[in-house]
């Protein structure tokens, strides 16, 4: 039988290897080519902020808020204007007079008179006349100004209109704001992904000399064959566990392209994760407050209720007499003439008002008046759910900051158990189940460890969007992976 050392040689220090790769997947060597979390996500923050289709439509709504309360300043201003028109017509409705009928026969009787007397007549034979109602052709053409003096709605529409641009500017920002917690969880997810692959990878190296070391063994007659197909099989199933890891980390990579309007197979660049990321504690009640007072959408809502009040005030102004100059002037006739017979100006003051409507106006009132009401209770209704976000996002954090400690003492003490396990294996003095049970642990407290640290990463970004607080990058177009 060959001699027990000959079947394990240098075995110890390549498990110990196995182990530190698996506690540090990252040399220093290597983590000194990485950059920081937060550099690498504010870089793709940056970038989505300038590609993000979403954003792009958004940007769109604002424009045209803003042309909209373009639109209502302008009618402040006079209205300036040319009309030509030509016009050529045959038949139509004519009056007739008879005037011949009328005249003719005494005329006639005054004619033979006249001639009994040896005078020759004197009264003419008159046809009837027809009088057209329009002219076979004519022109018009004149300048006219119109420039409203009071128009009590006219201010109120273009107040209304402002405090719906500043709604779709809030809209922007919420989207905005929503983009950067999106896309800063959804890279932490990648990393996460990419480090629990790494960690399966690791496992799958200890398995494969765990296999090696057991199938020496069972060839020397130390262990039977079922720990041999124990051992097999575990490692099985870490290649199904690898798979399934490397299918979460495309997941995460065709996410973040997707939020950044990239081709959906982009790498992504490597970053360093922050070891004590969210440390500080978080006072609830301020984190409410700030939540209150930052947070976009509450704004938008605000400014869509001022917008109801304003259309509500517009609303009422149409009852209001409203008063108005209008010039014309200009040249009509015949013939394209100018000069004295043929101009004209006319200077005129209008006044309106209305006194009944059938009750239109007071319904519209109504309406605005429901509308504002609406606003504020679907504003109140944000409040809450904004309040029980950012109570649930601190709680979150203070459960991922609790629980990162926790993960690093079990991945501590798991690696310490592996260890002895190892060495027990090596002599024999435990069974296939106990080493694998040992090898699992481990590796599921590095996974939870890897799970725990980014956890913690994404509850910050999510506190963070509950609150309103950080501030947005420069917007950038990263053209790099970008479809025509």
């Amino acid at each position: 039988m060959t001699p027990r050392h000959a079947t394990r040689p240098a075995l110890p220090a390549l498990l110990l290897a196995l182990l530190a790769s698996i506690a540090s997947p990252r040399t220093p060597a290597a983590e000194a080519t990485v950059r920081p979390f937060e550099t690498v996500a504010r870089e793709y923050v940056a970038a989505a902020l300038g590609s993000n289709l979403s954003l792009q439509s958004q940007d769109l709504e604002v424009e045209r808020s803003l042309a909209a309360l373009d639109a209502a300043r302008a009618r402040y201003f006079p209205e300036f204007a040319l009309n030509a028109r030509y016009t050529r017509a045959e038949g139509g409705r004519q009056i007739e007079f008879p005037i011949g009928a009328l005249l003719n026969p005494a005329y006639q009787t005054l004619n033979q008179l006249l001639a009994a007397q040896g005078q020759p007549p004197r009264f003419p034979t008159i046809t009837d006349q027809a009088f057209a109602f329009q002219r076979s052709h004519e022109q018009d053409t004149r300048v006219t100004l119109r420039q409203p003096l009071y128009q009590p709605a006219i201010p109120a529409a273009v107040a209304a209109q402002r405090e719906l641009l500043g709604s779709q500017q809030y809209a922007r920002l919420a989207l905005a704001r929503q983009l950067q917690r999106d896309v800063i969880v959804g890279y932490a997810g990648y990393l996460k992904a990419q480090r629990a692959a790494s960690i399966v990878q690791s496992a799958g190296a200890l398995l494969d000399e765990n296999l090696r070391v057991t199938d020496s063994l069972f060839r020397n007659g130390r262990i039977t064959q079922d720990q041999v197909l124990r051992a097999r099989a575990e490692r099985l199933a870490s290649t199904q566990q690898q798979r399934e890891a490397e299918g979460a980390i495309s997941q995460a990579r065709s996410y973040v392209n997707f939020l950044l309007n990239r081709r959906l197979d982009t790498p992504l660049e490597d970053a360093a994760a922050p070891e004590d990321a969210a440390a500080v504690a978080i006072d609830t009640g301020t984190a409410r407050e700030d939540a209150l007072r930052q947070r976009s959408e509450l704004s938008q809502l605000d400014a869509l209720g001022r917008a109801a009040d304003a259309q509500q005030r517009a609303a009422r102004a149409a009852l209001r007499p409203q008063l108005a100059l209008g010039i014309d002037a200009g040249t009509q006739g015949e013939q394209y003439r100018l000069g004295s017979g043929y101009n004209f100006m006319a200077a005129s003051l209008v006044l309106s008002w209305k006194f009944f409507d059938g009750g239109a106006n007071r319904a519209e009132v109504a309406e605005s008046r429901i509308a504002a009401r609406n606003a504020r209770l679907k504003r109140d209704d944000a409040a809450q759910q904004v309040q029980l976000e950012v109570q649930q996002a601190v709680d979150r954090l203070d459960t991922a900051r609790d629980s990162l400690a926790t993960a690093r003492a079990r991945d501590e003490a798991a690696a310490a158990a592996f260890r002895i396990a190892s060495r027990k294996r090596d002599e024999g003095a435990i069974n296939q189940v106990e080493f694998i049970d040992a090898r699992n642990t481990l590796t599921a407290a590095q996974l939870n460890l890897n799970l725990t640290r980014f956890d913690l990463i994404e509850r910050r970004a999510d506190l963070d969007h509950a609150t309103g607080n950080g501030e947005l990058p420069v917007p950038r177009v990263d053209l790099q992976g970008i479809p025509p």
